[in-house]
């Protein structure tokens, strides 16, 4: 049992769900919590911060609990995107958001923004078909 804790399975499982739809991604486990990457890209993040720990996390989230974390091209455009709670942004990468996970979370809304996260990291070719998957029929 590690001496930290354990993202929720359910929690892990309702981000699987659409990250693994995405094409050629690949869950693992990251140094912290589990991570899902496209080739090498990873396009999200989720771990537990608890007791100030992971430090970094902590710090730009400013409370223990669940963190999910993305890329969003519109916070590298105008970093105070984001910047209200349930929203943090990390510092360690301009594109980078961060996103409390509680009772509160809007799963919809998480799916988009995991969406828009792939696509931002995933080669043109890959973030393609997902763009065709998702425009609406005529």
């Amino acid at each position: 049992m590690s001496q930290h804790p354990e993202v929720p399975p359910a929690i892990v499982a309702r981000l699987a769900s659409v990250c693994l739809a995405l094409p050629e991604t690949r869950q693992e486990a990251a140094w912290v919590g589990v991570r899902w990457r496209v080739r090498a890209k990873t396009f999200a993040h989720v771990l537990m911060i608890a007791a100030g720990w992971p430090p970094a996390y902590a710090r730009a989230a400013g409370c223990d609990g669940c963190v999910l974390t993305f890329r969003s091209r519109i916070a590298e455009l105008d970093p105070r995107d984001y910047a209200e709670a349930p929203f943090f942004r990390p510092v360690w990468w301009p594109d980078i958001v961060g996103l409390v996970i509680d009772g509160d979370t809007d799963w919809d809304e998480v799916g988009h923004l995991l969406t828009a996260s792939y696509c931002a990291l995933a080669p043109h070719k890959l973030a393609q078909l997902v763009e065709r998957a998702t425009e609406p029929r005529s």
